[in-house]
């Protein structure tokens, strides 16, 4: 898997790759990531993928994060509780 592109964004960490005739769009913030992968005979190249990443999508992704936040601390709570 390699490095094709890195998206500048002041929150997110924004990389596409390139593996197994797929591209791969990875979105990171702080320990969660989200990954999305897509066929690169159902997209017309490089452009067409960097164009899916919209101020929209980019939103959905942000309140996907504040979920998983939230998940993973409700579990980490309970973790806690069934060991005591």
């Amino acid at each position: 898997m390699r490095v094709i592109e890195e998206i500048p964004h002041p929150r997110f960490k924004i990389q596409i790759f390139s593996y197994n005739a797929k591209y791969i769009v990875k979105i990171e913030l702080g320990q969660f990531e989200q990954s999305y992968k897509i066929g690169e005979l159902d997209v017309m190249g490089l452009e067409d993928v960097k164009n899916m990443i919209s101020h929209d999508f980019l939103s959905n992704c942000l309140k996907r994060f504040v979920d998983m936040r939230s998940d993973w601390e409700s579990s980490f709570r309970n973790k806690n509780i069934q060991q005591n």
